[in-house]
């Protein structure tokens, strides 16, 4: 099953604003996981995905930040 989750143009500010709120979600989903568990592979695990999605946002802002135009978006979600 898929859905659409986002599909649009937008402004570098909207662009930007749209994903560091979604990539927080996911951090924070993160930090809850490694609350939840004592299994330190576990949790090391967790900490390098974090530290993934921050430097995934660091560079998508940079990307962004040097665009003068619209952005499109395109982001679906496949349930399988």
């Amino acid at each position: 099953m898929n859905f659409q989750l986002i599909k649009g143009h937008f402004s570098p500010k909207e662009a930007i604003d749209l994903i560091t709120q979604m990539i927080s979600v996911k951090i924070k989903f993160q930090e809850s996981k490694i609350n939840e568990l004592s299994n330190e592979e576990d949790i090391k695990m967790r900490e390098k995905r974090i530290k993934e999605l921050q430097k995934d946002l660091f560079e998508i802002r940079k990307h962004i930040e040097s665009s003068k135009t619209s952005i499109d978006i395109k982001g679906e979600i496949e349930i399988g």
